[in-house]
């Protein structure tokens, strides 16, 4: 059988390869198109996929004609939610009524049709995947809605995987959020014909708007064993050093427009580099870490022991590197977590309620005398003996493995279902 992944940024990339590597590997083929930025074609994941004789990895401006990526992507720009509330917002609003419904429509038929006639050329049987698609998305749900619509007319299924684990127990976790009801931006998902999540936090945000027998709870592809066993074998060399006689503490940071208290983020950072004995690493957020004020803050440079990480440093580099991990509230550190390595569940420092915390509450930060207290125990007891092991497991089986540890081969069951389905119905009509 044949499937076309669309894939935009790592956490797509995160989430969607180990299905990918699964399926070739259950005797597939497919192909990958990248509609994000070009330089995504140099990760590390990518390239592994590309490597593999059953995989075709194009970026979509490589398989549109040059007028029509370019109409594509002046479309997708007008569409975007960042742009409209930019100083440019009005100037994009004026372009949308000049390009009215009726010529977006055609252009993105235009680029659709042609993408799946790269893909299905004398095929009956496939499928297309997307990833979750938002009403806020940056890939335009105009033209998801017209790619998926164009498949189901050729047979095709059509199924949104996974982009992320849902690191937050609470709802109103953005500025900006204030109304505690089901957010209509997920309403979007019904478009499919399924929709996948790792677990019953992420199923929540989705079950208000869609049918039960269309969404499916089928665990985490991106932190289940069988991946994280292929993933040592191809995550490029390490560049961290670290004394052995030094605690090495990461911490990874949020996305800009979550509600984070980054004046106490700078106290913390500031009191832990008082200790010697330790260094800190901290990673931005892959997407928008730059406008974050506190990796502005040049005075951080100055620490001896803190250093914030450049884009060649992989999170999973920094996963095996560390000793102990503080995080705010991002899926990152469910890989810590299997590994037996200290979180440190610091919701304190931002307005949600941590799936870490929730599940294992021994990780919770609640204030900075926890910060330091239990910094002051890895130094003076070792990161041993960390978790309550029935709360780790707990958290493992309920968020990342779900009925079992078999996670990959349920999405390839699903993806294949979903492909004949199709299929057969169009042979019916």
């Amino acid at each position: 059988m044949k499937a076309l992944f669309f894939l935009r940024h790592y956490n797509d990339i995160d989430h969607i390869t180990p299905v990918i590597s699964k399926w070739i590997e259950s005797g597939h083929t497919c192909d990958v198109i990248l509609i994000g930025h070009p330089k995504f074609r140099d990760d590390y994941r990518i390239q592994y996929l590309a490597s593999l004789a059953a995989v075709r990895v194009a970026h979509i401006r490589e398989l549109l004609p040059a007028l029509v990526y370019a109409v594509w992507r002046m479309q997708t720009l007008l569409l975007s939610h960042s742009l409209r509330r930019s100083f440019i917002g009005p100037f994009a609003v004026a372009l949308c009524r000049i390009f009215d419904d009726e010529q977006r429509g055609h252009a993105w038929r235009s680029a659709a049709h042609q993408l799946l006639r790269y893909s299905f050329v004398n095929l009956d049987k496939g499928v297309v995947v997307f990833d979750w698609i938002t009403k806020n998305s940056p890939v335009s749900l105009e033209w998801v809605e017209t790619v998926v619509s164009m498949a189901h007319t050729m047979g095709l299924g059509a199924v949104s995987l996974p982009h992320g684990d849902s690191p937050h127990a609470n709802q109103l976790i953005r500025r900006g959020e204030w109304d505690l009801q089901p957010n209509t931006l997920y309403s979007a998902g019904r478009i499919f014909d399924k929709l996948v999540v790792p677990n019953e936090l992420c199923a929540k945000r989705f079950s208000p708007f869609i049918a039960d027998h269309l969404l499916e709870i089928l665990g985490s592809p991106r932190y289940c064993d069988e991946w994280l066993a292929r993933l040592k074998k191809l995550l490029p060399p390490a560049p961290l050093t670290g004394s052995s006689h030094q605690l090495k503490i990461a911490m990874f940071l949020r996305k800009d427009d979550f509600t984070i208290f980054w004046e106490e983020v700078s106290e913390v950072i500031r009191m832990i580099a008082t200790f010697p004995e330790i260094v800190l690493v901290i990673k931005p957020h892959t997407r928008g870490g730059w406008k974050q004020s506190l990796t502005k803050d040049a005075s951080l440079r100055y620490l001896p022991n803190v250093r914030i990480a450049g884009d060649a440093i992989h999170s999973v580099h920094l996963m095996n590197w560390a000793d102990v991990i503080i995080d705010l509230a991002t899926s990152v550190v469910f890989e810590a977590i299997k590994a037996k390595k200290p979180v440190l569940a610091a919701d304190y420092l931002h307005a949600g309620r941590s799936a870490v915390a929730e599940f294992i509450p021994e990780t919770e930060l609640r204030c900075r005398d926890d910060v330091y207290q239990k910094i002051n125990k890895f130094l003076s007891h070792g990161c041993s003996s960390f978790y309550v092991e029935e709360h780790r497991q707990r958290f493992i089986k309920e968020m990342i493995d779900g009925h079992n540890v078999n996670v990959l081969p349920r999405y390839v069951s699903l993806l294949e279902t979903q492909a004949q389905i199709r299929s057969v119905r169009k042979d019916k009509e």
